[in-house]
């Protein structure tokens, strides 16, 4: 498509691909709506092998926030009680018995995570034409992440896009088309339909792995899906979509009129599930292996009363 990008063609976009109503006037679950019941019995028939690939990373000092967008931080995690403490008899204050304990610090979109559909605004709206406002110092009125708990399950495939174009990973900037997208499937034998989940592999974060530091990753320039990836999306009526990056649509953005334009689209016009900074590396070598990439995908979010979002741990299961 030959689109350009800028705040017409959110406008556009939005009155096109708008799913306000489409589940009624209080749906709170967007296109997830997709998933059925006997969608996720399909699903279950592709665990195989009994495979098992984790998809998140790490929740410590050593993740990829540097504050560059929102002031967030990387999780501070602080030890409450400790095994140094027991053996000093520290402990008295529960007594007969020796311990560990812990806790955590974090924004919920530091790591592996979702967003939730009250995210994002377009104006002073959001998803559903909910009023904004309704986001406020308590959470995220109506649209908290906590209404997904049971429906991020289904059918997963994974678009190995980097493998498709023979390079270890995607240089920044590089913007994948909805023609790069439909020639990945084709070469990996895989359709994209109704009710997937699906997951691109630019390989950005395993160069910043490798490369042992995260530089501009939380915010910079970064590979990703160009603005008319929204309609793809829609036209396939998918679930939900995930990168190994930081936001999933191409950095620097094809606009300078709207920071993250296609986030504009697909989070409140669509009410398009959304997961980033995915670990693939082990998926994907699994799949570039055996040739099969699709897998019964299953991560439910933390059940956080109005949040923008929820840090996960996302199975594939071959």
């Amino acid at each position: 498509m030959d689109i350009k990008v800028g705040k017409q063609a959110i406008a556009e976009a939005s009155r096109t691909l708008g799913n306000w109503g489409r589940w009624g006037k209080d749906d709170r679950i967007g296109t997830l709506n997709h998933v059925q019941p006997e969608d996720i019995v399909r699903a279950a028939s592709l665990v195989r092998t009994g495979k098992v690939f984790a998809l998140g990373i790490p929740l410590d000092r050593s993740g990829p926030q540097t504050g560059l967008f929102g002031g967030r931080w990387n999780p501070i995690h602080t030890m409450l009680a400790t095994g140094t403490d027991a053996v000093a008899e520290r402990q008295d204050e529960v007594p007969n018995i020796r311990y560990a304990d812990d806790a955590i610090n974090m924004p919920v979109q530091c790591a592996t995570h979702w967003d939730s559909l009250g995210h994002v605004f377009y104006g002073d709206r959001m998803y559903n034409g909910f009023d904004a406002r309704n986001v406020d110092s308590g959470g995220v009125g109506l649209l908290g992440i906590e209404h997904t708990k049971n429906r991020m399950v289904g059918r997963g495939v994974l678009l190995d896009v980097a493998r498709f174009k023979g390079v270890d990973w995607l240089d920044d900037g590089v913007a994948i088309s909805n023609d790069d997208l439909d020639a990945c499937a084709k070469a990996q034998n895989v359709t994209i339909g109704r009710g997937d989940f699906v997951l691109i592999r630019t390989g950005q974060m395993e160069r910043c792995l490798a490369q042992g530091a995260w530089g501009g990753y939380a915010g910079g320039d970064a590979p990703g899906v160009k603005f008319e990836n929204c309609y793809w999306c829609q036209d396939r009526q998918i679930a939900a979509i995930c990168s190994d990056t930081w936001g999933v649509e191409v950095r620097p953005n094809e606009t300078t009129e709207a920071n993250q334009p296609w986030h504009w689209v697909v989070i409140p016009a669509m009410g398009l599930t959304m997961g980033e900074m995915f670990y693939l590396k082990d998926l994907a070598a699994d799949c570039a292996a055996d040739g099969v990439h699709e897998f019964f995908f299953c991560g439910p979010p933390l059940v956080i009363t109005g949040g923008t979002g929820s840090p996960i741990n996302p199975q594939a299961i071959k």
